[in-house]
């Protein structure tokens, strides 16, 4: 089985959001099998900045949605969506 590498932008719920104690958190959250492998950070608009971290995750059943499920649920998150997947 083969590995899959997702771009996920995350949205913090506020700009006054730690985002190293954010990016740890989402860390944490991750499902077993998957890893960071690495994040960008981008502002987006009124001091509001972006996490992208690169996950990898096992070519599965359900994909990337495992993490995208569990990055919803992190404390300070606001939104969660995929910007790009492919194999590696």
């Amino acid at each position: 089985m083969g590995k899959v590498a997702a771009k996920i932008k995350v949205m913090p719920n506020s700009p006054e959001i730690d985002l190293d104690a954010l990016q740890e958190r989402l860390e944490s959250a991750l499902p077993e099998g998957a890893k960071i492998n690495g994040v960008e950070r981008e502002e987006v608009a009124f001091g509001l900045t972006a996490l992208y971290p690169t996950v990898i995750v096992p070519d599965g059943a359900g994909g990337t949605e495992t993490v995208e499920e569990n990055f919803s649920e992190v404390e300070g998150v606001e939104s969660v969506g995929v910007e790009n997947v492919g194999r590696i």
